[in-house]
């Protein structure tokens, strides 16, 4: 036994150092945690267990030197928090954490037990895309990682953390992921690097500016969450798992020693200026709000029209929604449609309730808009909160115009509660547009038409831009005193927090792509 044993000690030993040491030096050099080093940090002390940790290639005469274990990629299950999770970490020192049959294999049996069993899957990814070598069984091996992405989706929480290179086909299995995450100078994600690109179009492009974190957080979409060094973005990982529940038939963790649910927030008062035309931030009303001011934001950098993230309400998890006026007055456009739309999808599947502050004077007009599918793209967000059977609650703070107020969680697509602050404008169209329309030939036939105009603005805005209009009809719940607020969403999701729905029998909707 003590031969075999030895043996066995032998092989962890080599595992656990599959890269060569001109690899692991290398990798240290550039700032860059080793694979195992990223998972230690992660997971809580002496949590994770490995799978397939002897697990070598079979890929025989193809030109791979050695046969290290591991193939590539660490996989294994520990535990955040003390709530478990799993993990694959791509090792960049063994063949360039590319992907071969075996490193597949261990990324789909780590797959379909996270989803069997309920519990985040996190991918840690620093690795050079497809096993040259080994052909289209690798393509093959991504099919499969793919195809479980999207089987999982919505079932659990799905976390990229990009940590190097993620080229080629690579890219689409974080992109399918709920949240991926990268690193500021060290991540890249692109379908064809800048080489390519120049030698098929002729534009010349860094490896940043074409796949850098600053370009995906800010152009692109594509990056949620963006920190300036490896700890620094696990440590936001953990934070974002705190706010989400393991799976689709659990609930977020609950905070015992939460905020007081009967805060008054007497600075809401005073929040909004004067004129309606200059604008405030959001994020300082939702701070106010939510337990503690604290507040997860989801793609911080991009669509900035719209503020997303996670925060607790009475210490239970909530997804916020809000208009931010310091940024094009917060309309509706392209990119904070499908921000919104994703962000309140993955909400709703994960039962977080919402919460959605408005002050929106509309959507966003402009050829490019237009040419661009805002009508389609404005569509996603309507067609997520039509969707959406989570409990629900509005905040009107000032503007709500139009279609895009509608859009914004209102009582007709299926907000269960609605408050309006008295400061609130409903109507189709702000003053000034709606005098114009209303009374263009009473203007034209002026003997002052700027003095008359200013007059009709006056009364539009005195009979229609004000939120009692709409509590006569119900369309809000309620016009409450800002500094309620807090007191109001506590007890308007305490009231719904055992809402059911029950939906039609379908194989899904048809979300409008």
């Amino acid at each position: 036994m003590s031969d075999r044993l030895k043996d066995l000690e032998e092989r962890r030993q080599a595992a656990l150092n599959a890269g060569p040491e001109r690899a692991v030096a290398r990798q240290h050099e550039k700032g860059k945690m080793l694979a195992r080093e990223r998972i230690e940090y992660l997971l809580d002390d002496g949590s994770f267990h490995e799978l397939d940790m002897l697990a070598r290639h079979r890929a025989h005469d193809v030109g791979l030197d050695g046969r290290p274990y591991t193939d590539g990629i660490i996989t294994g299950w520990g535990t955040v928090d003390g709530r478990k999770v799993f993990v694959a970490s791509q090792d960049f020192t063994v063949f360039g954490g590319a992907l071969g049959e075996v490193f597949a294999e261990k990324m789909h049996k780590i797959m379909d037990l996270a989803e069997s069993v309920g519990a985040p899957m996190i991918g840690l990814n620093d690795g050079a895309g497809a096993r040259i070598q080994e052909g289209v069984v690798s393509l093959a091996g991504y099919g499969g990682i793919f195809r479980r992405n999207v089987q999982a989706s919505g079932v659990i929480p799905q976390i990229s953390v990009i940590l190097g290179p993620c080229a080629g086909g690579a890219v689409y299995s974080p992109a399918m992921t709920d949240f991926i995450f990268m690193v500021r100078d060290s991540s890249h994600m692109f379908i064809t690097g800048p080489d390519v690109v120049k030698t098929v179009t002729g534009e010349e492009v860094t490896l940043e500016e074409l796949g850098g974190a600053g370009s995906h957080s800010t152009k692109s979409g594509v990056a949620s969450f963006v920190a300036s060094d490896e700890k620094s973005v696990l440590d936001d990982v953990k934070y974002l798992l705190s706010f989400l529940p393991s799976n689709n038939l659990d609930s977020a963790p609950v905070m015992d020693e939460a905020d007081d649910p009967q805060r008054d927030c007497p600075a809401l008062r005073d929040i909004l200026p004067d004129s309606s035309n200059v604008p405030y931030d959001m994020k300082a009303v939702i701070s106010e709000v939510v337990d503690d001011g604290e507040f997860l934001e989801y793609h911080a950098g991009w669509a900035g029209s719209i503020v997303c993230g996670f925060a607790r309400v009475d210490g239970r998890s909530v997804g916020v929604v809000g208009n931010q006026p310091m940024i094009m007055a917060g309309v509706l456009d392209i990119e904070s449609s499908e921000k919104a739309a994703r962000f309140v999808r993955f909400c709703d599947a994960f039962n977080l309730p919402l919460l959605t502050f408005v002050d929106v004077p509309g959507f966003l007009p402009g050829v490019d808009q237009e040419h661009g599918g805002i009508i389609r793209h404005g569509a996603k967000l309507l067609y997520a909160y039509c969707e959406a059977t989570v409990p629900r609650v509005q905040v009107i703070t000032r503007k709500a115009y139009g279609g895009a107020y509608v859009v914004m969680d209102s009582k007709s697509v299926g907000c269960d509660v609605s408050f309006a602050w008295p400061t609130a404008e409903l109507a189709v169209m702000g003053p000034q547009g709606a005098v114009e329309i209303l009374s263009r030939r009473e203007l034209q036939q002026a003997a002052d038409p700027d003095a008359r105009k200013a007059e009709l603005v006056d009364e539009y805005t005195e009979k229609y831009a004000n939120p009692y209009v709409a509590a006569e009809r119900g369309i809000v719940d309620a016009v409450i005193d800002p500094a309620e607020t807090r007191q109001k969403v506590v007890a308007a999701f305490r009231m719904i927090e055992s809402k059911r729905e029950d939906l039609p029998k379908r194989k899904h909707g048809n979300v409008p792509l």
